[in-house]
């Protein structure tokens, strides 16, 4: 996929969210009762996987199931997101648990002021710990009383923070999973996971420890685990980071953080206005300016049209 665009580590989504009332580029996305907009986070870096910043609108062209669509507001400097972080609390987590605190603090870091977070935790189900707020000392102190045991329920906990997501106050949106495998305990399947994250308008960023051991060792849950977190991921426009040690966690946060800060955003109403509940391919591509390297982007795939 070939684009430009700026973007901070974290979440780059596109989000079938509210409406407009800036018609062309600006400082930043407003949002209003009236028209159905797309929006696009994009991160673009270069060859050496850098940010690049300064790109115009100019230097994008959105396409819809292949055909082309007027791009009507842009951003290309950071605006506040809504957060939700997924912390794995699974018996296999072990004294991982407090690198995972820490990878999680080192990542609140990274958040501004309008910025919002809630936090879920999952072993043999998950549970909301921590509703949205912007205050770092009370998820720090949440994170404080997690203890490691049980199961691991990885897909319900993507489930409750979709759902929890609905409540979130600003238009970008993205989860952080912090976890070491796969699920073994979950309600949900990971075809219904699948599908849920195509309609919902929330990017996926995951980082962990995934044992580095021969497939022989490992059950089928550990080895679809980081598999399924990367599909997960790409679908949406995020990444899964894997770890080589959980002493890497700490700094892969501060990369996603620093990837959901230096995103641009697309905004465009689409042009097939049916609503039809079915999905739409996205696609986005990239001028290419004179004197640059090669760059490259990530965007999400799609979204669902809204239905009647």
């Amino acid at each position: 996929m070939r684009c430009g665009f700026q973007f901070i580590l974290l979440a780059c989504c596109v989000a079938l969210a509210g409406r407009a009332q800036q018609p062309e580029s600006g400082p930043g996305l407003s949002i209003k009762v009236g028209t159905t907009l797309v929006l696009i986070p994009v991160t673009v870096t270069d060859s050496l996987n850098r940010f690049v910043l300064g790109l115009n609108k100019d230097d994008f062209r959105v396409y819809e199931d292949g055909a082309e669509q007027k791009v009507k507001q842009f951003a290309g400097e950071d605006a506040p997101i809504s957060v939700g972080l997924l912390v794995d609390t699974s018996g296999s987590m072990g004294e991982k648990i407090e690198t995972s605190r820490r990878a999680v603090m080192q990542f609140m870091k990274t958040m501004n002021a309008q910025d919002e977070a809630f936090l879920i935790d999952f072993s043999d189900h998950a549970q909301l710990a921590l509703g949205f707020t912007n205050n770092i000392d009370e998820i720090q102190s949440k994170l404080t009383t997690l203890e490691s045991e049980g199961l691991t329920a990885l897909l319900d906990a993507v489930y409750m923070g979709l759902r929890e997501m609905k409540r979130a106050k600003n238009p970008r949106k993205a989860l952080l999973i912090v976890s070491d495998g796969g699920d073994n305990n979950s309600r949900f399947t990971p075809e219904e996971i699948r599908n849920l994250v195509r309609e919902a308008d929330v990017q996926i960023y995951a980082m962990g420890v995934f044992e580095q051991l021969s497939y022989l060792r490992l059950s089928p849950e550990e080895i679809s685990g980081p598999r399924l977190l990367s599909q997960l991921a790409d679908q949406t426009g995020g990444r899964a980071f894997p770890a080589a040690n959980d002493n890497d966690l700490p700094s892969i946060a501060t990369r996603v953080g620093i990837e959901l800060r230096n995103q641009y955003v697309l905004a465009y109403s689409p042009a097939n206005q049916e609503r039809d509940g079915k999905y739409r391919k996205v696609e986005v591509k990239l001028k290419q300016p004179d004197g640059m390297p090669p760059l490259k982007a990530r965007w999400r795939l799609g979204y669902y049209a809204l239905t009647q």
